[in-house]
């Protein structure tokens, strides 16, 4: 193998080096998602339909207001693309519901790209193995 081929996989092993870490952060990012949805979906159902609670609102460096939150209220969901809509409780956890399971897909192909990413690094790595021991025995 000559020298151009080992830069060019040397680089090939770099690309798929930052890749991996593109999938890995991409992942974090799907798995915080996913744990803030569930808390969502935790918490609406949480809520009885007939008492009214009071709670600490946050508005910012650690400030709170104190809120009610009234039986039967309306939640206001953000459907994306800076859209939000009033739904009633019920429809709301249908939907932060139907969210969680497509980042749940997202994440399983996530992993799935990330598996055959580390496939391809290992692949590579040992080409590059192979190479290092040929130069060296034919150097002797």
């Amino acid at each position: 193998m000559s020298e151009e081929q080992a830069q060019a996989l040397l680089q090939q092993l770099q690309t798929l080096e930052a890749f991996m870490a593109d999938l890995m952060q991409r992942e974090e990012a799907v798995v915080r998602l996913l744990q803030e949805a569930t808390n969502a979906v935790e918490s609406m159902k949480a809520l009885s339909t007939d008492t009214e609670y009071e709670t600490l609102f946050p508005v910012g460096l650690g400030a709170y207001i104190k809120a009610k939150v009234h039986p039967n209220q309306k939640t206001i969901v953000n459907i994306g693309a800076g859209a939000a809509v009033e739904q009633d409780k019920n429809s709301a956890i249908n939907y932060m519901e139907s969210r969680i399971k497509e980042l749940e897909v997202a994440l399983q192909q996530l992993a799935t790209q990330r598996q055959e990413v580390a496939l391809r690094l290992e692949q590579g790595q040992q080409e590059m193995n192979k190479l290092i021991q040929s130069s060296r025995s034919s150097t002797k």
